[in-house]
């Protein structure tokens, strides 16, 4: 199990604490584990192998000029949620790095944000050789349900030398 998946298990976990306070440390050391994801205060909801999710607040430092969450912002937790996937479903012998991002921008974001990444077990079993190609499929969704952004992060997945 990667060292990530084994601290949100513990953290969302806790009998003392409670879920909610652990799932937010967990969020807070994710962030600092890279600095700018931290920029939009993410919250993680799930993380299991193939899924994860998280919050982006909608608050002022991440508004546009209309008052809805900007379009990197957007961005950025697609790549956080993504991250974090990578980082609890890759196989010990693999490592991963990110080659490029489509997305679509659907509608306004108008409330806090969803971001959810998603992939099948059998991407990250694939026939290995110098390395291989993997889309991510992201979404973020508003909370009346509505998707607001939708695409692809490409991996580049490779074995670890």
């Amino acid at each position: 199990m990667s060292q990530v998946l084994s601290l949100w298990r513990t953290a969302s976990s806790l009998p003392v604490i409670g879920s909610s306070i652990g799932t937010r440390a967990f969020s807070l050391a994710f962030g600092q584990k890279a600095p700018y994801f931290s920029s939009i205060r993410p919250r993680f909801t799930v993380l299991e192998p193939d899924h994860a999710e998280l919050v982006i607040p909608k608050r002022r430092a991440v508004h546009n000029h209309i008052g809805t969450v900007h379009a990197i912002a957007l961005c950025n937790g697609l790549e956080a949620a993504m991250g974090a996937l990578a980082e609890v479903t890759i196989p010990s012998d693999r490592r991963w790095i990110p080659q490029g991002m489509d997305v679509r921008y659907t509608a306004k974001a108008t409330s806090d944000i969803t971001c959810i990444a998603e992939t099948d077990p059998e991407q990250w079993t694939a026939e290995l050789g110098d390395g291989y190609d993997l889309p991510v499929r992201v979404r973020g969704t508003r909370d009346d349900g509505t998707v607001v952004i939708e695409g692809t992060i490409n991996l580049w997945v490779s074995p670890k030398r």
